[in-house]
């Protein structure tokens, strides 16, 4: 059921897929016992140019969009979760801010070592009072002389915060206005007098990729770092977060696809009462409806990443692309971990990885209360 690809993006699926298979899924073990990816497969991510799939050639990127973005996570996702979340801030959340809303001067600043994975982009939002309710942070930025900024304020759940060169920061600058103009987004970097990563936040899922909170004590930034107009930050957060959506949703697309083929495999290899359980009706109807559901969310994912190419602001369709590919991805893992049994639940099984994976993706990104939100009031709108 999938969409006819265009053909260099075809192509790069097809790469992406042979290195997933020959090197990238035989180190998931590894890779979560060292809790850290190995260096020469970053090396080999970044030779392929897959930190810049989304940036602007002129920028050193691949220039290939959404849709290529869409099917490289999608393979890699077949592989260790921490693959996909490396690379998804360059192309997502951390660096689309910069293509959309950046000047010539920050473009050509952080856009190239981003897309040579030389530099990893963070975007930071999120807030100990303020996560779905995204206007509610508390995070400040005032005016200094000469046009200078001071930033005071704490993020929490940031990913990539730990190893991130760039950070996208969304900082009230009007407290009356607030999502109506009172919002800007700033670039911050790590050596910034004022700025540090506080501590590693632990997680259910996978830690090879660090979630961190971040303060900022009077941080000070220059004119040069205001993203787009000062207010616009709460529009360029709400596109950039829809962006957001499509990869995480590829995410998932990928992780299920990985969990059916495993589950396929064990359900001939796996005997009891004298037969393969694939023999049985009910592991038969398990993996159909992995299937069926995987198909449908892959389709709706392909569809929306190509309308993203074509400049279009989905968002209603993109909500409704997030939610149902992250409450497919819950079934289809816990369908997996329950065709595998008992082994499905041990530790060390790819399986038992996507299941505590899988739960995040209801909730980063927008939660599917929210996604449900969006899309309801978009329909009462009309």
């Amino acid at each position: 059921m999938d969409l006819t690809l265009p053909p260099d993006v075809q192509a790069l699926r097809d790469e992406t897929r042979k290195l997933v298979d020959r090197h990238l899924r035989a180190l998931t073990a590894s890779i979560e016992e060292k809790c850290a990816l190995p260096e020469d497969a970053l090396a080999h991510l970044r030779a392929l140019g897959y930190f810049g799939i989304t940036i602007p050639e002129e920028h050193g990127g691949l220039g290939l969009g959404h849709l290529a973005h869409a099917v490289v996570q999608e393979e890699l996702a077949r592989a260790h979760p921490a693959f996909n979340m490396i690379i998804s801030g360059n192309n997502g959340i951390g660096a689309q801010g910069i293509v959309r809303a950046g000047t010539p001067e920050q473009k050509r600043r952080w856009l190239p070592p981003l897309a040579r994975g030389e530099t990893v982009a963070a975007f930071a939002l999120s807030e100990p009072g303020a996560g779905s309710d995204a206007q509610a942070i508390k995070t400040r930025a005032v005016p200094r002389a000469g046009g200078a900024w001071s930033i005071t304020g704490t993020k929490h759940f940031i990913s990539r915060g730990d190893v991130a060169g760039v950070f996208t920061v969304m900082a009230l600058t009007d407290p009356e206005r607030r999502a109506a103009g009172g919002i800007t987004a700033f670039v911050v970097e790590p050596g910034d007098p004022g700025f540090r990563v506080a501590r590693n936040l632990p997680a259910m899922g996978t830690d090879v990729v660090k979630q961190v909170e971040l303060v900022f004590d009077e941080c000070a930034v220059g004119a040069d770092r205001v993203l787009g107009e000062v207010g616009q930050g709460f529009a360029i957060a709400m596109k950039v977060l829809n962006a957001g959506r499509l990869s995480l949703a590829a995410r998932c697309v990928g992780m299920a696809e990985e969990s059916l083929a495993l589950s396929v495999a064990y359900a001939r290899e796996r005997r009891q009462f004298g037969k393969p359980i694939g023999d049985f009706q009910a592991v038969q109807h398990m993996l159909a409806d992995m299937a069926t559901e995987i198909a449908l969310a892959r389709t709706l994912l392909h569809a929306e990443a190509w309308h993203a190419d074509q400049g279009a602001e989905r968002r209603r369709e993109t909500s409704m692309l997030k939610l149902f590919a992250s409450e497919m991805l819950g079934r289809v893992v816990d369908r997996a971990v329950q065709v595998h049994g008992a082994m499905g639940y041990m530790r060390g099984t790819t399986v038992e990885l996507f299941y505590r994976e899988a739960r995040m993706m209801r909730i980063v990104e927008g939660t599917s209360e929210i996604q449900r939100l969006i899309i309801a009031r978009s329909l009462l709108a009309e």
